[in-house]
């Protein structure tokens, strides 16, 4: 059902932003307990911003409650501009693209150490397992045995 698979995926989207929250918690932590800087910038990293919408029809006016029947759902989501368009991070591999040489590499380890913060923050459970995008924007993907075992258990 396509509502049902939108739903899911704006609920991922939802995670996701709350798994990258995680992380910024940590580092804000951390560096409020020592009295020096980190050597480097952090990046700020965050999620397109998106939303479920759902179309419905007029209802067919012989009743007083005016309900209508959904027609259709969108997930709207912001648009990324430019041209410089990068996986960072595969699904299948927690190393960056990237070789050192390349630009972006740096802001693809600190993406890569966003996974190992998320991966044990949640005990093994989820961390974003595919970071592409570009500047200060990703888009994602999320990986999670629990929800694996979920979606399996469903269908």
């Amino acid at each position: 059902d396509k509502l049902a698979k939108l739903f899911r995926e704006a609920n991922v989207l939802y995670w996701a932003k709350a798994l990258l929250g995680l992380v910024y918690d940590f580092i804000n932590h951390t560096i409020a307990d020592v009295s020096d800087p980190p050597p480097f910038a952090i990046p700020c990293v965050r999620f397109v911003e998106a939303g479920l919408t759902l179309s419905y029809s007029q209802g067919n006016g012989k009743s007083t409650l005016k309900t209508g029947t959904m027609c259709t759902a969108f997930l709207l989501e912001e648009v990324i501009e430019g041209e410089d368009f990068t996986k960072f991070i595969h699904n299948m591999d927690p190393d960056p693209l990237l070789e050192p040489d390349q630009d972006g590499y740096d802001f693809a380890l600190f993406l890569a150490f966003t996974q190992h913060i998320q991966y044990v923050k949640t005990g093994g459970l989820v961390y974003i397992s595919d970071y592409q995008g570009m500047c200060s924007m990703t888009q994602y993907s999320i990986f999670s045995m629990l929800l694996i075992k979920q979606a399996i258990h469903h269908y």
